[in-house]
C-alpha cells in the first residue's frame, strides 16, 4: 500500500522533477560511498569535475529551481537506502544545484557540545538555507567563519 502511494505521488511529478528524484536517489548512496572511501576533498573534486554547467553560472528562474531541488533530494534522502548523512545530503544538493547552473554554497559547521564534538552540513543560496530549517544550523560555527576569525600565522 505504501509503495503504491509513493509511485502515485512520483507519477503526479512533472517530468523534470522525475528525472531529478531519480539521479538525486543514485547520486546519494554514490556519495555516500565515496566520502566513506575517498574522503570529503576528493569526493568534492570528483563531484566538480562531473558538472556540466559553468559553476555558478546563471539560471533564470534560480530560486524556485533551488527550492525544488532542495525538496526533491529531501524526498530522495527519505525513500532510498540507508540514511544519508547532512553531509551526504548537502553535497548532493550543492552538486545537483551547480549543474543546473545556480549558485550555491556548501557549508560545513562544528560545535562543542560538553564534552562532545559535533558536525553538521546544510547548503545556502542566495543566503538562505535551502535543506533544513534556519534553526538546525544556527548553533553551528561555519568552518570558513571559523577559519576567517583566526589571527594571521606568524610571517
Amino acid at each position: 500500500m505504501l509503495m503504491r502511494k509513493w509511485i502515485q505521488q512520483f507519477r503526479a511529478l512533472e517530468r523534470p522533477a522525475q528525472r531529478l528524484f531519480l539521479r538525486s536517489s543514485v547520486v546519494l548512496p554514490l556519495i555516500s560511498i565515496s566520502l566513506r572511501w575517498r574522503g570529503f576533498r576528493k569526493t568534492k573534486a570528483s563531484l566538480q569535475h562531473f558538472l556540466s554547467v559553468p559553476f555558478g553560472s546563471r539560471n533564470p528562474d534560480a530560486e524556485a529551481r533551488a527550492i525544488l531541488t532542495a525538496q526533491i533530494v529531501r524526498a530522495a534522502s527519505h525513500q532510498g537506502i540507508g540514511d544519508p548523512s547532512c553531509l551526504v545530503v548537502s553535497l548532493a544538493l550543492w552538486w545537483l544545484l551547480a549543474r543546473q547552473g545556480i549558485a550555491s554554497e556548501l557549508r560545513v559547521g562544528f560545535r562543542k557540545d560538553g564534552g562532545t564534538f559535533e558536525a553538521h552540513a546544510w547548503v545556502e543560496c542566495g543566503g538562505a538555507t535551502l535543506n533544513e530549517p534556519e534553526m538546525n544550523h544556527r548553533h553551528f560555527a561555519a568552518f570558513d567563519a571559523a577559519l576567517a576569525s583566526l589571527p594571521p600565522e606568524p610571517g
